[in-house]
């Protein structure tokens, strides 16, 4: 059994990984909320580090490896903060976020293997140190693990983790296997954008609202907020995995389109391709040198060329498109907030839209 990923500890403060600084976050009531956050946050860092243990020595191990290697913990952080919308009391709601918490831990195994991925966090991918199978049953493992937690808060959370859980697998399916005859492909990569990621931040949205007594319709707006900005988070990383600074990211840049992933700049390529010859030219570049080769152990030749057309779609306005498009949803995200009461938790959930699509990595 090789050693496990060495223990990072993260940021407890929400005011620092949301930029709150005095300035925005200024009344009392303001910062009294964000001191209840971070306290929060903090139980849920241990609930966390307590239920993501197994007697298995094996899966002790392997289950406990992305843990360890960090994360910004933003769905436990998003249902902690849609509670205050609701008595404040955040005991069930702190059960709600770990389990979510570990629902995305366990997706990251998976996708680690679907995209064949060589890190994670900054660290080695759990399949690259153990392999793809026991990447996937550790996934498996936590998956159960958060469906057990949900289980302590009724049927109703059982019903939403279960709704989310088929969600994840029908979006990871459907980029599996691609569009179909006819269908848009930025349409369908949009859908799976909100399956995979949006999913199961609208689900920790959901969570804070239902599991602290708030109004009812005051779900909806959330759930449309979570989803997407979820959409918006994950086009922001499409842009980051083009990234020239993989000590940011933890990642080589163009992970994604070397594993064989279409991600929107991509696409968007593919859409310009048919009118622009400079644009036909590098998607025959990328296709060549780094689609054709997905998976694939390249020459040093092989590598440089690839670095090259991955650079060269980073500069282009294809990319700048998708940034854009990220902004449009983040903004929409923040145009669903209006149902919602004036105050602090209406202001922390805009700048958490705000910080998503300004974040680097």
């Amino acid at each position: 059994m090789k050693p496990s990923a060495p223990v990072v500890r993260r940021s407890t403060s929400m005011t620092s990984q949301l930029g709150l600084t005095d300035r925005i976050f200024s009344t009392a009531s303001d910062r009294g909320l964000a001191a209840d956050i971070d306290k929060a946050l903090d139980q849920v860092e241990a609930m966390l580090l307590s239920e993501v243990v197994f007697a298995d020595e094996i899966a002790d191990v392997t289950g406990r490896y992305l843990l360890d290697a960090g994360g910004k913990r933003v769905r436990p952080m998003l249902a902690l903060l849609t509670a205050h919308l609701g008595s404040g009391d955040v005991t069930d709601v702190v059960t709600a976020a770990t389990a979510i918490e570990i629902t995305h831990l366990a997706s990251l195994y998976h996708d680690d293997v679907m995209d064949d991925a060589d890190r994670r966090r900054g660290v080695p991918s759990a399949q690259t140190v153990w392999g793809n199978s026991v990447a996937i049953l550790t996934g498996d493992l936590l998956f159960a693990r958060a469906s057990q937690l949900m289980a302590r808060l009724g049927e109703g959370a059982i019903r939403l983790q279960a709704d989310t859980f088929e969600r994840l697998v029908l979006g990871q399916l459907h980029e599996t296997v691609g569009p179909r005859a006819g269908e848009d492909p930025v349409t369908h990569y949009i859908q799976v954008l909100a399956d995979k990621t949006g999913s199961l931040i609208a689900s920790a949205a959901q969570a804070g609202v239902i599991f602290s007594d708030a109004p009812p319709e005051l779900e909806g707006p959330v759930v449309e907020f979570g989803e997407k900005i979820g959409i918006a988070f994950q086009l922001i990383d499409d842009v980051i995995d083009l990234s020239p600074q993989p000590a940011e990211t933890g990642k080589v840049p163009g992970t994604d389109l070397r594993a064989g992933v279409a991600t929107l700049p991509l696409l968007r390529l593919r859409e310009l391709a048919a009118t622009d010859s400079d644009a036909a030219g590098l998607l025959d570049r990328l296709q060549s040198d780094v689609l054709d080769r997905a998976g694939e152990a390249n020459s040093p030749e092989q590598t440089s060329a690839a670095d090259a057309a991955i650079a060269a779609l980073r500069e282009h306005p294809v990319t700048r498109a998708t940034l854009q498009e990220a902004h449009r949803w983040a903004a929409e995200a923040v145009a669903a907030l209006q149902p919602l009461p004036s105050g602090s938790v209406k202001k922390a959930l805009t700048r958490f839209a705000e910080t998503i699509v300004d974040r680097s990595s």
